[in-house]
This record gives C-alpha cells, sequence and structure tokens, in this order.
C-alpha cells in the first residue's frame, strides 16, 4: 500500500511544535502600501493555530 500524502499547501503554511501547530498572520503579502505601518507591523510574527482548527491541520498533516 502507498504512503498517505500530505496537503502540500499547508505543508507550506504550518509547522508543529510542541504546543500545537505555528503560523503566519494573513494580509501580509502584498498591496501594503495602502495599508498602515501600525497594520503591518501588527501582523509580523507568528501565532498558533487555534483549538478548533487544530484537528483539521492534523489531518492535512497527517500527524498522529
Amino acid at each position: 500500500m502507498s504512503k498517505a500524502k500530505v496537503h502540500s499547501g499547508a505543508a507550506k503554511r504550518f509547522k508543529k511544535t510542541a504546543s500545537g501547530y505555528k503560523r503566519k498572520s494573513a494580509y501580509k503579502s502584498h498591496i501594503l502600501t495602502k495599508m498602515t505601518t501600525k497594520r503591518k507591523r501588527q501582523l509580523r510574527g507568528t501565532s498558533l493555530v487555534a483549538a478548533v482548527d487544530r484537528p483539521s491541520v492534523d489531518r492535512m498533516l497527517r500527524a498522529n
């Protein structure tokens, strides 16, 4: 039997940590000229995936 494939889009967006999954903020890729400096600064860094979304990320990444 073949190996189960991971969701390649999810693999690029989430990183497994001891306390869950690390993710980046959305809306920080392009058309940033109209966005205020404060808003761009607040979108910096990473945060954890919410507890309700963790099972679906687990399934996409085939984590046990």
